[in-house]
């Protein structure tokens, strides 16, 4: 028989009144992934996650937690989760140290605060108190929090938003690192580089349906793109769709906000041949710019929207 997963979530709906925030949503997550939901703003994210955490209850559905349910289990589960929320307000009169006594002190057992307080690099700082922390500080010791009663399941609710480059990439060091010690992580995130990074799989989710279950290669693969090349053409000008699509090495084109996307299988192929194209037929070229596909342009493919707009 295989292991229990971690999360298994069956026909989970959420309302608030007329807002449909999950709608029938299945997942199941193995013990020991790391596993991202993915999703613009308002898609049902954290939601699904509050319901996982116990914070929220469903209007219906089947939710099983490290193979127990909150109705009946809640004392136990406590003591084997980890949550970091989206916002996390602590007492900012106490110090680092103090904060995570205090945490420490609601679990049978867990890791000695030092060794925490090393793991997260705050060890210049547990004397300094919560209010003096710079933003980055305060999300490691969320994640310090969390951490501390040494849980087998993480829940970490958007954990790295509005952190600067160098404090996002700090923290993505941290994920991992307790990603080795075969513990369960379940990261919200709408950065796709994070999730790429990070996760075994993805889920990507839209107004509280999933749309699409992988390895963040696998979904990117479904795309049948090595290319993305974008451009934009002098307002007011209309292009063919049939023609951009014809060119060699197109595999898929979609046009949105005054600009196009062609998804390209041959980028030294489909370059010259667009470039060819507008000039035959007297077209400006505005802007133009290459990528190698990422998860945001699965999103897109799969709903022409952006995960940033929300």
């Amino acid at each position: 028989m295989g292991m229990t997963p971690a999360i298994r979530l069956q026909g989970l709906r959420k309302t608030y009144g007329p807002v449909v925030a999950v709608d029938h949503l299945d997942l199941e997550v193995p013990a020991g992934e790391c596993f991202g939901l993915l999703g613009p703003n308002g898609a049902g994210k954290t939601t699904t996650i509050e319901i996982c955490e116990g914070i929220t209850a469903p209007d219906s559905g089947d939710v099983e937690i490290l193979g127990r349910r909150w109705a009946g289990d809640a004392t136990d589960l406590r003591q084997r989760l980890g949550v970091s929320l989206q916002e996390t307000q602590l007492a900012e009169k106490i110090t680092v140290e103090e904060t995570l006594r205090l945490f420490r002190s609601f679990y049978q057992s867990g890791h000695p605060v030092e060794e925490v307080i090393a793991a997260v690099q705050l060890g210049e700082k547990r004397k300094a108190r919560v209010g003096q922390l710079s933003g980055g500080q305060k999300q490691r010791l969320a994640i310090a929090i969390a951490l501390v009663g040494d849980p087998e399941l993480f829940f970490l609710d958007e954990p790295t938003t509005g952190l600067d480059p160098q404090s996002r990439r700090q923290l993505w060091e941290l994920i991992e690192t307790i990603r080795t010690r075969q513990r369960t992580v379940v990261i919200t995130t709408h950065y796709m580089e994070e999730a790429e990074r990070l996760c075994d799989r993805v889920a990507i989710v839209d107004h509280g349906k999933m749309i699409a279950l992988g390895t963040p290669r696998a979904l990117i693969a479904s795309l049948g793109a090595q290319y993305v090349v974008e451009f934009a053409v002098t307002e007011g000008v209309s292009l063919s769709e049939a023609e951009l699509a014809g060119l060699p090495g197109v595999v898929g084109v979609r046009q949105e906000s005054g600009h196009w996307r062609l998804q390209a299988a041959e980028l030294h192929t489909v370059v010259p041949s667009l470039l060819a194209l507008l000039d035959r037929t007297g077209v400006a070229l505005t802007a133009l710019s290459t990528h190698a596909p990422t998860l945001e342009d699965v999103f897109v493919d799969l709903t022409g929207r952006h995960l940033r707009d929300g």
